[in-house]
C-alpha cells in the first residue's frame, strides 16, 4: 500500500506496449482499448487479415502501432515484436501476453502433441518472451509485464486438463517472477477471467467432448478489457473478471471438496 501511494497511479498514455494474440478475443479488444488511452502498440498475431482490422481500429482511436505476423511460440517472431518497439517506438515498457489456445476433451483421449501445442502457446510462448523482453522493460518507463491468465489456473475441470495446466503454469511462472522483477521495478499484474464472449469455443485445436457450459455466455471482452487497463493504472496484482469465476474461485478456497464433487459431475 505504501509503494502504491508513493507512486500514484500508473499513467497509460505515452507507453509502448507489445500485445500478443492481438488479431481476435481480448487481445483485439484490449489493443483498442489501450489505444484510446494513447499507448503505442505492437500487435503481435498469426493472421495478417485480423491483425490488420486491429491496426485500423487502433489508428482510429489515435494510436501508433506496428505489427509482427507470425507465430508467437518461434524465437524469432518474439525476437521480432522486442525490435519492432525498439526500432519503432525506441523502448519497450508494456508487454501483454495474451496469445492462447485450448481444446476440448478428456485427457486419456488426446495425445501428447495437443498437449505439446497448449504449453507451447500458453505458458513457453510468454515465458520466454518475457526473458527476452526484460533487459528492455528494466530500461522502460515504469515497466508492467500483464499475464492474461484464467480462473481455470486457480480451478482445475475436466475436458480442459491441458489447458488447465497451462494457465495454472502462467499463475505459477507469475508469482515466483514477481519478487525477482520487483527489485528491477518491473510490475507483474495476472488477469484471470472465467468465460469469456469472444468466440473462443470456434478456435479450439479440436473438439472431443462438450462439457455442460459449452456454448454459455461469459463476461465481455470489452468488460474484460476495460478491467484490466483499470487494473493496469491502478497497479493492482490479481484481478479475477467475471461473477461466476470469482464465484469459483471463492467456493474452491473455502470449500474446495464441495466443488470437487459438483466439477466431478461434468466429467
Amino acid at each position: 500500500m505504501f509503494e502504491l501511494l508513493t507512486k500514484g497511479r500508473r499513467k497509460l498514455a505515452g507507453k509502448r506496449a507489445i500485445v500478443t494474440g492481438a488479431s481476435a478475443g481480448i487481445g483485439r479488444v484490449l489493443a483498442i482499448e489501450l489505444a484510446k488511452r494513447g499507448v503505442k502498440l505492437v500487435l503481435v498475431a498469426r493472421s495478417r487479415d485480423a491483425l490488420l482490422e486491429t491496426v485500423a481500429a487502433c489508428a482510429a482511436a489515435g494510436s501508433e502501432t506496428a505489427i509482427v505476423v507470425d507465430d508467437i511460440t518461434l524465437p524469432s517472431t518474439r525476437q521480432a515484436a522486442i525490435d519492432a518497439a525498439l526500432h519503432q517506438f525506441g523502448g519497450l515498457d508494456i508487454l501483454i501476453n495474451n496469445a492462447g489456445v485450448s481444446a476440448l476433451g478428456h485427457f486419456a483421449d488426446a495425445d501428447e502433441e495437443r498437449n505439446r501445442r497448449i504449453m507451447e502457446v500458453n505458458y513457453f510462448a510468454p515465458a520466454e518472451l518475457i526473458r527476452a523482453a526484460l533487459p528492455h522493460l528494466a530500461n522502460g518507463v515504469d515497466p508492467l509485464v500483464v499475464n492474461i491468465g484464467s480462473v481455470l489456473g486457480h480451478r482445475g475441470v475436466p475436458h480442459m486438463s491441458e489447458y488447465c495446466a497451462s494457465k495454472f503454469a502462467l499463475r505459477g511462472l507469475t508469482e515466483g517472477l514477481r519478487g525477482e522483477l520487483r527489485i528491477k521495478g518491473i510490475d507483474l499484474l495476472l488477469v484471470s477471467p472465467g468465460t469469456v464472449d469472444t468466440g473462443f469455443f470456434e478456435h479450439l485445436l479440436e473438439i472431443r467432448s462438450k462439457p455442460p457450459w459449452f456454448g454459455r455466455q461469459g463476461v465481455s471482452a470489452e468488460r474484460v478489457a476495460w478491467r484490466t487497463c483499470m487494473a493496469m493504472q491502478n497497479r493492482r496484482r490479481e484481478i479475477i473478471v467475471g461473477v461466476a469465476a470469482r464465484w469459483m474461485w471463492r467456493m474452491n478456497r473455502l470449500f474446495p471438496r464441495i466443488v470437487d464433487r459438483i466439477v466431478s459431475r461434468m466429467g
